[in-house]
């Protein structure tokens, strides 16, 4: 059972290529066998929100909230840890802030 906050490994396309890989991701949420995840990357000097080894990330990485795609459920291979509390709050508050154009 997949939740928001599950940090996961799945197949994921690249923006700039139709290359796929097995990458993390972050469960953003999850309907009808479709996942909403957020893209993860080790690239320290991308623009997003910090996670750590001592987190439970293989490597430092970084959550990019610009890089948010759909995926199948069947797309994910397992799960590796769950976010705590604080980091889902950040997350939360960036995708808001990213949204606040939509605001009427």
């Amino acid at each position: 059972m997949l939740k928001a906050g599950d940090v996961v490994v799945a197949t994921v396309q690249f923006t700039d290529t139709f290359e796929v890989k097995k990458r993390p991701a972050i469960i953003l949420f999850e309907e009808l066998g479709n996942v909403v995840v957020a893209g993860v990357t080790s690239n320290l000097n991308m623009k997003g929100i910090p996670i750590s080894k001592s987190e439970g990330a293989v490597k430092d990485s970084v959550i990019k909230l610009n890089y948010i795609f759909t995926i199948s459920e069947k797309m994910i291979y397992k799960t590796l840890f769950h976010l705590s509390k604080e980091k889902k709050r950040m997350i939360f508050d960036g995708l808001m802030n990213n949204l606040s154009g939509l605001k009427v």
